[in-house]
């Protein structure tokens, strides 16, 4: 898989550099140190409060390093991609920013990181400094077993232990809430791939049909693997497990983490389904959805709770100062704003019969339906592969409408054609052929002729599109078409169309659309989809006249 690296040896602490630049001035540095000790810190720190140290592998951001800041981590230590740091590292860490108030640790259930933690905490004790620390095993995945992960659940522990500290608290107190929180946090993950580390040969252990449940946050294999369905299938999954493992009788906060690659508009949707699954009604405050503590590039995401109090309700709603955190919004439900009733403009036009009128709209629509997957496949060469859906569409709303249609009118039908388009077809090509259609119609009740009427459309619809011949789109087969239209020769105009519409194969550089973003490569000897449907349309008509 593809990756934005310089050198592999160097992507952590690039990346660490990167954040430090683009956070706001004063607030983050990092100790000299580089590249063996990674240790991002408060730039403001005084070392008069406790301070609460995180850290662990890389490839997890934002977290680490991204929630340090004021009433979040004091700092955070980061070993490289996935491998946790070393305890020389910790202990940098501990005696940059601690002072006689002491440090709170505060670790993922992983060997290494409870290893190198520990061992540079009893170095530090040994020092003379106060140190403890908090181990977070939230995951539920494997619900027998004796150490479990420490996953995205850990953030609310960061948050409950830094306001703490922040507000003054002792070193024991903030210990006291950090570890109860810490045994009240659960978490499962669910992901579509495995992620892909810079530098190594990627290999996805799953099938195209497949998905896994309860993996860890470093590709690891999950608990189990289970049959691709959809989100709302998925996330009752997830919700049965983590209703088992709930808090009864208990407000929770929900942490909707997206593991690294789930594109917004999805997690969104899981955010969706989780907001009315099983445990809804038990979550009073939502996290995210958010890349929070990711995988790399992990498709998938995961879900943890935490038993809410009123001191924890207060931890958790408290200001911060890095961007990464995402305020916790209360549980709500959609608000619905009723639309203002359409104006009327007197363009309604009565349903009228015309049999010809009928059965040529709907040999024209049921052609452009017949033709949607040729039309996706042209436009996968320019555009995304949508044109021929987006010309059905547009086609079997016409096909669905058509009995009530003025079709003894044709202006009326045209204006007619013109509103039903602007409302189903979508995309730019619905709004121009709406803007055809109805520019067309104005111009027949002002007393022009059809050949003439589609001639003024066509110039408003080149006029708002920004569209001429030449720049590879439908108005390529359109426009001859309807010239020779006006002479009054219908299969000339066909001929034209088809003409025009096979002239797009040798334009190579588009100069509107989409395939305006596209190369020349790409486009050579492919004709565009929008031109082709309109020789299609202009052909069966020939015909059937």
């Amino acid at each position: 898989m593809k990756h934005f690296i310089n050198r592999r040896e160097n992507i952590v602490t690039e990346a660490l550099d990167g954040l430090l630049q683009t956070s706001p001035v004063g607030r983050l540095a990092r100790l000299d140190t580089y590249p063996d000790i990674k240790v991002i810190l408060r730039a403001d720190w005084d070392k008069s409060k406790v301070a609460v140290i995180s850290g662990g592998g890389a490839g997890h951001e934002p977290s680490h390093a991204g929630f340090v800041g004021k009433s979040m981590l004091t700092a955070a230590v980061s070993g490289e991609i996935f491998a946790s740091p070393s305890v020389d590292a910790v202990l940098t860490a501990i005696r940059a920013v601690a002072g006689t108030a002491g440090c709170l640790l505060i670790v993922k259930n992983y060997t290494g990181d409870r290893l190198n933690f520990g061992l540079a905490a009893e170095k530090a004790r040994a020092e003379g400094f106060l140190v403890e620390m908090v181990i977070v095993g939230d995951d539920i995945a494997l619900p027998d077993l004796a150490q479990p992960r420490g996953v995205a659940g850990t953030l609310f522990v960061h948050k409950i232990a830094g306001y703490l500290a922040e507000r003054g608290e002792p070193l024991k107190a903030v210990t006291s809430a950090a570890g109860a929180a810490a045994k009240d946090v659960i978490s499962l993950g669910v992901s579509l791939s495995s992620c892909s580390i810079p530098g190594q040969d990627r290999e996805d252990r799953l099938g195209a049909l497949e998905g896994e449940l309860g993996l860890g946050i470093h590709g690891e294999p999950g608990a189990e693997r289970i049959a691709l369905q959809d989100a709302q299938a998925i996330v009752a999954i997830m919700s049965d497990r983590l209703a088992t493992a709930m808090s009864p009788a208990a407000d929770h906060a929900l942490l909707i983490n997206n593991l690294g690659a789930v594109p917004p508009i999805e997690m969104s949707l899981i955010a969706h389904a989780v907001l009315k699954s099983r445990i809804a009604d038990r979550v009073k405050f939502v996290i995210g959805p958010a890349p929070l503590m990711t995988a790399l590039n992990m498709n998938g995401f995961s879900l943890s709770l935490l038993k809410l109090d009123v001191a924890r309700e207060e931890a958790l709603l408290a200001a911060v100062e890095p961007r990464a955190w995402v305020a916790p919004v209360r549980r709500h439900a959609v608000e619905i704003v009723k639309a203002p009733a359409l104006a009327t403009t007197g363009g309604e036009h009565a349903p009228s019969r015309n049999a010809r009128h009928e059965e040529l709209l709907s040999a024209i629509c049921n052609h452009l339906i017949s033709l949607e997957a040729e039309l996706n496949r042209l436009d996968a060469r320019a555009g995304d592969g949508d044109t021929g859906s987006t010309v059905a569409s547009g086609a079997r709303s016409l096909l669905a409408a058509r009995h009530s249609m003025p079709l003894d009118d044709i202006s009326d039908l045209l204006a007619a054609i013109g509103s039903k388009l602007a409302t189903s077809m979508g995309g730019s090509s619905g709004v121009l052929l709406s803007i055809f259609f109805t520019a067309a119609s104005k111009k027949m009740e002002d007393g022009d002729g059809l050949p003439s009427a589609l001639l003024a459309g066509l110039d408003r619809m080149s006029f708002y599109g920004g569209a001429a011949m030449g720049d590879r789109t439908m108005i390529d087969a359109l426009e001859p078409a309807l010239h020779s239209l006006a002479s009054g020769d219908l299969v000339k105009a066909a001929q034209a169309a088809r003409m025009g519409a096979e002239g797009t194969k040798a334009i190579t550089k588009a100069k509107a659309g989409r395939a305006a973003y596209v190369s020349e490569r790409d486009l050579e000897g492919s004709a565009d989809p929008g031109a082709i449907a309109v020789a299609e349309v202009f052909e069966l008509a020939a015909k059937m006249a």
